[in-house]
């Protein structure tokens, strides 16, 4: 499964995770294709440790080797002050 946790501003931790990503083998890369959108991004779910809201996300395919936490936690921020 590909998660990753952020430490995000006020102490709180985020723990990001693809959708259908515990699938594994063959299923989960069938599942990351038909989720993967047109330019290359894929939706990954951000659950906070708090009493915050979760946050959608749409980040590149290779999210969890590419980003580092503070652009992964700018993300996060981003995403919530859209709501």
């Amino acid at each position: 499964m590909k998660q990753r946790d952020v430490q995000g501003p006020g102490d709180t931790t985020w723990s990001c995770v693809q959708p259908l990503s515990g699938l594994g083998g063959q299923a989960a890369e069938e599942a990351a294709e038909r989720l993967a959108s047109d330019d290359g991004t894929i939706p990954v779910v951000c659950t906070p440790s708090g009493g915050e809201q979760s946050v959608r996300l749409e980040l590149p395919a290779d999210w969890v080797d590419r980003l580092s936490d503070e652009e992964l936690a700018t993300a996060i921020e981003a995403a919530r002050a859209e709501r």
